[in-house]
């Protein structure tokens, strides 16, 4: 895996225990860089920190595309799976918009359920393809 592939998991996991433990994902971030020997990658805080800055506008994207789906039905992983990857292809121009989806994906695969990847894929290649109206 690559160095923004671990980068991108570890945010995963700030995000998720963040979430599950109703607490910020800087607390999150604090507590480990306090208790653990643990380096944080710098672009695992810039995912953590994106992802954080525009969630409202994230999430509201997702809600209106995510067909059949509400936010609060997916399962965390997969909410926070897309999050991480609506961040990347919509807001860092550093990563390729096929890349975005692609690492999304797999994260999706190596995280999540069967069903993930599928659902991932298909949103955010929705996404993809609209980035320019959502965008404007």
């Amino acid at each position: 895996m690559s160095a923004r592939g671990k980068a991108r998991s570890r945010a995963l996991d700030i995000l998720f225990e963040a979430e599950q433990r109703s607490v910020t994902p800087s607390e999150v971030i604090q507590r480990r860089r306090d208790s653990t020997e643990q380096t944080i990658n710098p672009y695992t805080v810039e995912i953590v920190d994106g992802v954080t800055a525009k969630q409202a506008q994230i999430d509201e994207i997702l809600r209106t595309y995510a067909q059949g789906w509400t936010l609060e039905r997916m399962p965390a992983v997969d909410r926070i799976v897309l999050r991480i990857g609506a961040w990347e292809l919509l807001f860092n121009d550093d990563v390729p918009d096929g890349v975005a989806v692609s690492e999304a994906v797999a994260l999706a695969r190596t995280m999540s359920t069967d069903e993930s990847p599928q659902f991932v894929n298909g949103l955010l290649g929705r996404l993809q393809q609209l980035k320019p109206t959502l965008l404007a």
